[in-house]
């Protein structure tokens, strides 16, 4: 029996690296990824969808398989309007964690962010902890919630502060010790790793792991 996983948010920083280990291990026979443009990537396993994240429910007969893998994300730079920040963080994964649960897909990862909490003041980290607290109430039999601190890893845009951060973090990391591991910087590919890990078992339940145990998990 064949088994197929779909990536949304397979053109990012983490989307990328997942999209590159699932392809090249064979435990998956087919690769479908969201995309609003396709890629420029061919193989025998990859099948692209070119979609309207808008109109997720034109295509809801593809949300099918084993597992949905959401890395869906934006910033406020390439996404100014709040609103439209909003629907990209929480409305695409939500909606499509309905699709999956309506179609009997057994596992969904999100990647979330350290921080995330519904009742915080901070936009983002409000709005991260929503999206997690939405995809919760929508009773999906495994539901992993990744969340990392700052990324580290080869972006195809460009961030001037992101990569003074990481400069720094390579400082300060080592001190970070204790309760506060979870904040030391982590490469995309450890998270990537760590989200094909886990969609290997075949656990049910609601799993949330902060960034110092996803480095346990890769």
């Amino acid at each position: 029996m064949s088994k197929k996983v779909i990536i949304a948010g397979a053109s990012g920083l983490i989307g990328s690296k997942l999209l590159n280990i699932l392809l090249s291990k064979a435990d998956y026979d087919e690769v479908l990824i969201l995309v609003r443009k396709k890629l420029p990537i061919e193989h025998k396993k990859l099948v692209q969808l070119v979609i309207d994240f808008d109109k997720l429910d034109d295509h809801a007969a593809a949300i099918t398989g084993h597992a949905v893998f959401c890395c869906l994300g934006s910033t406020q730079k390439k996404t100014p309007d709040l609103a439209v920040y909003r629907e990209i963080d929480h409305d695409y994964p939500v909606k499509l964690a309905q699709l999956a649960k309506q179609n009997g897909v057994n596992q969904y990862h999100l990647i979330s962010a350290i921080g995330a909490n519904s009742k915080s003041s901070n936009f983002y980290t409000k709005m991260k902890g929503e999206t997690e607290d939405d995809l919760q109430k929508v009773g999906l039999k495994c539901l992993h919630i990744y969340q990392p601190s700052l990324l580290t890893g080869d972006r195809k845009e460009s961030r001037p502060m992101e990569r003074v951060f990481t400069v720094i973090m390579k400082v300060i990391d080592p001190l970070l010790i204790g309760g506060l591991k979870k904040y030391r910087s982590i490469p995309a590919q450890t998270v990537a790793l760590a989200m094909f890990n886990e969609s290997l078992k075949n656990d049910e339940g609601v799993f949330i792991h902060a960034s110092d145990k996803i480095k346990l998990l890769a």
